[in-house]
């Protein structure tokens, strides 16, 4: 969000996986994989498709049961965007901001910021079922950013934004991280943001 706005900090956050085994149709995806992130840290999984990065997030968000080990997430949920922005085709793009900000108790002020921070304004008035697939994403994003979660998981969330959009990504999880938030991405190409932990899922399953 905007930075000038000044957001409140984040509750203190933490997302750990001990231990954790997940399948996929009988196959082993992961194995005995333990993480830990604390509050203002960044992680970015890689790997192959069908290295297990969408079954790490879900599993990190408690979609998805492990076969084995355990996830501890505190404050949860989690925030979750994935390949879909989860948007109803026929609510405005501003109804849908501020749905989001009523749920998570958060002010016009927020709205506005969340707003500028995606470049959604001259979309306000837009069904999301009419935007783009770039706009789509965006409009995700400030929902994600209006979640009030303070820890974010994120499959592929720069795959069909331009490079503007991908500024405005970075931009938004930075200002996130320095409210002591904590974001988990699963990505194929650099997304570019510094200071991140990395775990390449490829090379976990060689291993």
């Amino acid at each position: 969000m905007d930075q000038t706005s000044r957001p409140p900090a984040l509750p203190d956050a933490r997302l750990e996986a001990r231990a954790l085994r997940l399948e996929r149709g009988g196959k082993m995806l992961v194995r005995d994989l333990s993480l830990s992130l604390t509050p203002g840290q960044a992680l970015v999984l890689t790997g192959p498709n069908g290295a297990g990065k969408t079954t790490l997030l879900r599993a990190l968000a408690g979609l998805l049961r492990p076969a084995g080990g355990e996830v501890v997430l505190t404050p949860g949920p989690a925030g979750w965007l994935g390949h879909s922005e989860g948007l109803k085709p026929g609510e405005r793009v501003s109804e849908m901001l501020a749905f989001w900000a009523a749920l998570s108790g958060a002010g016009p002020d927020a709205i506005e910021a969340a707003s500028r921070a995606m470049a959604l304004g001259h979309l306000a008035r837009r069904p999301c079922g009419a935007l783009s697939a770039g706009q789509k994403r965006r409009a995700g994003l400030a929902r994600l950013a209006l979640s009030g979660r303070a820890v974010w998981l994120m499959d592929e969330p720069a795959a069909p934004l331009d490079a503007a959009g991908r500024e405005r990504l970075a931009r938004l999880v930075a200002g996130h991280r320095a409210r002591g938030g904590i974001v988990a991405a699963a990505t194929h190409a650099d997304l570019g943001w510094p200071d991140v932990e990395r775990l390449d899922l490829g090379l976990e399953a060689a291993a």
